[in-house]
């Protein structure tokens, strides 16, 4: 466990000398710790594992930021300039953890907390962490991630299936795929750049299976990043954007659709507010044009070291790497407190809580167009200030 240096000179007290728990040490709980500090208000941040940033970490080794090094930097503290203007994984490391020491943050790691509940008088939350530990809040900040507990669809055959099978989650290179043949399964953001990154690296043979058709958008056209069009829009009606967007898409990127890959028949921003979030473009168009990632159907099921497919055909890679998403997992945390929706996300974020939680907030649980960055940031001024207004007025 290990606790960064914390300066009291101007932190106030909180209600019954009770810290805000910020639950997670990503960049949005670190950017919900600091915008709290910085009103005078005590947050100790709870990380599970032994250092922040933890699941940067693990993220696979050509990561790069899709949003902009400007857009993406959180309340405080700038991304240095010498990270370019797309930053790699291994710095946005760096950089959170410089963020978590130039604000003297007070961090304690190897603490998961498991449940989440009022405590019995009602003025605060007792958290249930591990080691048998209960801590009692004035108020938590719940920024566990959205990227947090690996889904492997449950494939009929799956468990007998003697191949490699591995989530997107455990990939990190290329180089244990070089000269295989290699199925990715699930086309969004992190499925087309491992494709790209398994071409790049030597395999023998790169397909992708896709179930719907994703929007694909250069990450940046004549110097304009995408993000800044997503910036713009976001608060435009969804129907509007979606016609916007049909003819921008037609005119920035090609017809795939004899190559497989068609382009989608729902609005772009229709689908981004269901959770499908536009694949940025790090390669995935010349490689499908060029025909070194092959489009196949959906993955059906396992049989006999088979993998059967959608529409009917099989085929017996050597290894398939399933990039079907995460979990956001807050039904144990706080699912019987009645703050999720039917999906498990959380009916309230940012600086607004629900009715039947006031005192408990979010962020991190939303991928906007605009960079989630970005929005962590927002969401981090915001929950502060209503924090600190909650405090005030009790």
């Amino acid at each position: 466990m290990a606790v960064s240096r914390l300066s009291p000179v101007h932190l106030s007290a909180t209600p019954a000398d009770r810290p805000v728990y910020v639950i997670g040490a990503g960049p949005g709980g670190l950017a919900a710790a600091h915008a709290l500090r910085a009103r005078g208000v005590r947050a100790v941040v709870l990380e599970r594992s032994d250092r922040v940033a933890a699941s940067w970490r693990g993220h696979y080794d050509r990561l790069r930021l899709h949003t902009t090094r400007r857009l993406s930097a959180l309340p405080g503290l700038r991304i240095p300039r010498k990270f370019g203007r797309w930053v790699a994984r291994d710095d946005m490391v760096r950089y959170l953890e410089k963020y978590a020491e130039h604000h003297e943050l007070e961090i304690v790691t190897g603490v998961e907390v498991h449940r989440v509940e009022r405590t019995g008088d009602g003025t605060g939350w007792l958290l249930h962490a591990s080691g048998g530990r209960e801590l009692t809040g004035a108020a938590v900040v719940v920024a566990t991630g959205f990227n947090h507990t690996p889904v492997l669809p449950d494939w009929p055959g799956r468990e007998e299936y003697g191949g490699e099978l591995l989530h997107a989650g455990a990939y990190r290179h290329a180089g244990p795929y070089r000269d295989r043949d290699v199925l990715v399964v699930g086309a969004g953001n992190t499925g087309a750049e491992i494709a790209v990154d398994l071409v790049e690296g030597g395999a023998a043979r790169v397909r992708l299976a896709v179930r719907t058709a994703p929007h694909i958008l250069r990450r940046s056209t004549l110097g304009w990043a995408t993000q800044y069009t997503g910036v713009l829009v976001r608060r435009l009606p969804v129907r509007l954007v979606d016609r916007l967007a049909g003819p921008v898409g037609r005119l920035s990127t090609p017809d795939l659709s004899a190559h497989g890959l068609p382009r989608p028949d729902t609005g772009l921003y229709s689908r981004a507010r269901q959770g499908a979030i536009p694949v940025q473009d790090a390669g995935l168009i010349d490689a499908v044009r060029g025909g070194s990632v092959e489009i196949v159907a959906a993955v059906e099921a396992f049989e006999g070291g088979e993998v059967v497919l959608a529409d009917g055909s099989r085929i017996a890679p050597d290894a398939v790497i399933a990039a079907t998403g995460y979990a956001r997992a807050l039904e144990g945390l706080v699912g019987h407190l009645g703050v999720l929706d039917g999906r498990g996300r959380p009916v309230a974020h940012g600086g607004r809580t629900s009715a039947l939680a006031p005192g408990l907030y979010f962020t991190g649980f939303t991928d906007p167009l605009s960079g989630m960055l970005r929005e962590l940031a927002i969401d981090a001024g915001r929950i502060a200030r209503a924090v600190a207004r909650g405090f005030r007025t009790r």
